[in-house]
């Protein structure tokens, strides 16, 4: 059982060696990490209609536009966008140098936006739009979406940028309550008559919780391709794809036919599925005015019920105010108490028997139901061509978009916003999320590294070590079952040996007197020495009793006693 256990100890030894290895190693990247330059703003691989990494409050102050309007139809207290915006470093895991816009203020609307260097047309190029939000302090209700701006002269001036403000996208993370959602909007102008209508996106799969309460950063990005397609990404991971057309609500384009308003259901028109058999009859011992309980003539009044005495009685220590007036306020009437002498007993009062369940009611009698020999089924208005139906086959084909903005109210403070970049070409945005985001991300894993992620990250590097796992439990569990129903204590053997000493000298006494006997001296020879024999069979017993006192390391035996050969 030792050597098991030291095998289990081992074994543990060596995982613990490789786990403090791969953290050693991962010290060691860590260590070449930290001799990285310091950190440097961005700048965008290639052409971008907008890239923002905050990182330069003057800058910000220049080419970003605090809205100065006000909400329609609500109270003037709440009306105005006066939420406070900042540029700061993260509350956690912040880098020297590296700033994002932070909404300061909750429960007040609050409203920035800016121009692209050039507006974006949806000719033959993707869109692409991507920017991080960390809700520092959790998200309680509120949104950390954006908005961009439809290219249109009459609502040119970023000072009036407010909800009602055309927009062409609006994509985001937004939360109240328990309904997490991550938005894609996308305003769609019909073809025939001009009208915008906004069409929604299909909800992800995926949960989004987390995303709202841990407090990182998180990368969102949007991309519109010209073939209709769309992709919806968090943190580089795709949690929603699809298809302009198919994948909307309402749909992009109307349903071919309507049902026409102007038809209605016909008067012989019979939609019943079942009716009452004509054919039955009501049983002749069916009472339709019995009632649903009656008296129950087996209750007994019970003992001591004082059928005598009213459950109340007027309280005699009431007294008529002095400021009653019989003819405004009626006449006074002495205020009713329980009656004390019903305190101790069943009740009071004249004694009602219980009520039962009538066992001849059986209600209202009703015909058994057959199938409708007439039935039609259910009836719908046909269907007649759609006037307004059409066929936009390139729904990528938007508004054109020449600013973006924030438009938010929210029940939290110090929402981060961070490396905001639009532009046609997707490698340019994974470049900017490699340089700002994916760094970021990195820096945080190894400040949150604890001994669960190196065990978690090298069980994920080498698969095989959950063999080792297994085994490393399974041993366990053996020695236990071998332990509990096949182990016997050795010690009590050994108590057994110790009880039988005489039994074993006895054997080897017969030993020798069997060879002495088949050697050929003779008789008389034998005689003497088959006496010492008997002799040494007599004082066995003592001699095991003075060897007990008789140490051994001084180098002699026990002392015996000397046969008597008489």
């Amino acid at each position: 059982m030792a050597r098991f256990v030291a095998c289990i100890v081992l074994v543990y030894l060596s995982i613990c060696c490789n786990i403090l290895n791969a953290d050693e190693n991962h010290d060691n990247n860590v260590s070449d990490a930290t001799q990285k330059p310091p950190y440097k703003s961005p700048e965008p691989s290639g052409f971008a209609y907008l890239a923002e990494h905050f990182d330069n409050e003057e800058r910000f102050k220049d080419t970003w536009v605090l809205s100065e309007a006000k909400k329609d139809d609500i109270d003037e207290d709440i009306s105005k966008y006066d939420g406070i915006w900042s540029i700061e470093e993260l509350k956690r895991h912040a880098e020297n140098g590296d700033f994002g816009l932070v909404l300061k203020s909750k429960a007040r609307h609050a409203a920035v936006s800016t121009l692209l260097t050039k507006p974006f047309y949806f000719k033959d190029k993707p869109f692409i739009v991507q920017y991080e939000v960390n809700f520092q302090e959790g998200q309680e209700c509120g949104g950390a979406y954006l908005k961009l701006l439809t290219l249109d002269d009459k609502h040119s001036s970023l000072k009036q940028f407010h909800d009602k403000t055309p927009y062409t996208i609006m994509f985001g993370p937004d939360k109240c309550g328990n309904d997490h959602k991550l938005h894609f909007i996308f305003r769609h102008k019909n073809p025939l008559n001009g009208t915008i209508t906004e069409k929604h996106c299909k909800k992800s799969k995926d949960r989004l919780e987390d995303y709202f309460k841990d407090k990182n950063p998180h990368l969102y990005t949007l991309i519109i391709r010209p073939d209709n397609s769309y992709e919806i990404r968090v943190d580089n991971k795709v949690l929603n794809s699809g298809s302009l057309l198919d994948d909307f609500v309402p749909p992009v384009n109307p349903p071919l036919e309507i049902e026409d308003p102007d038809d209605k259901q016909p008067e012989d028109w019979d939609d019943r599925e079942k009716i009452p058999d004509p054919l039955a009859i009501k049983p002749e011992d069916w009472d339709e005015d019995a009632p649903v309980q009656i008296v129950d003539e087996t209750d007994v009044m019970p003992e001591g019920w004082l059928e005598d005495e009213p459950p109340t009685i007027p309280n005699p220590d009431s007294i008529k105010p002095d400021d009653w007036d019989d003819v405004m306020d009626g006449e006074w009437e002495v205020p009713e108490i329980p009656n004390p002498k019903c305190a101790d007993v069943p009740g009071c009062g004249p004694y009602k028997q219980k009520m039962k369940k009538n066992p001849r009611y059986k209600g209202k009698w009703l015909a058994p139901l057959i199938n409708n020999p007439n039935y039609k089924g259910k009836w719908k208005p046909r269907l007649v061509h759609n006037p307004d139906y059409f066929n936009d086959e390139h729904p990528f084909k938007m508004l054109p978009i020449n600013a973006v903005g924030f438009e938010l109210w929210s029940m939290s403070l110090d929402i981060y916003f961070d490396n905001l970049i639009i532009t046609d070409d997707e490698g340019v945005a994974r470049k900017w999320s490699d340089d700002t985001f994916e760094i970021r991300r990195v820096k945080i894993a190894e400040e949150s590294w604890t001994v669960w992620n190196r065990i978690a990250t090298f069980t994920a590097d080498h698969p095989w070590i959950w063999a080792v796992y297994i085994l490393v439990v399974a041993i366990p569990v053996v020695l236990l079952i071998y332990y509990c129903c096949f182990y016997e204590d050795k010690s009590e053997l050994k108590e057994d040996e110790d009880k039988q000493p005489l039994s074993i000298n006895d054997d080897l006494a017969e030993i020798e007197k069997d060879e002495l006997q088949s050697s050929n001296l003779d008789l008389s020879d034998q005689e003497p020495i088959i006496e010492e024999i008997e002799d040494k069979e007599i004082g066995t017993e003592e001699v095991m009793e003075s060897d007990k006192d008789t140490p051994l390391a001084s180098g002699e035996g026990p002392r015996r006693r000397k046969p008597n050969k008489e």
